[in-house]
């Protein structure tokens, strides 16, 4: 029985540390998105006041 509650807390550990690369990636992932429009709409901008 001790073995099967070791297993459960490793699956556990993993599940929680996957979730949370997940999680982070995600962020990264929608900060590039939010640089990448900010970029554009300063270039629409630039060409308006050309």
């Amino acid at each position: 029985m001790k073995g099967a509650g070791s297993m459960k807390r490793m699956l556990s550990l993993v599940l929680i540390s996957l979730l949370t690369m997940a999680v982070l990636t995600g962020c990264n992932t929608w900060r590039g998105v939010g640089q990448d429009i900010e970029k554009g709409g300063e270039a629409i901008q630039n060409s308006a006041n050309k």
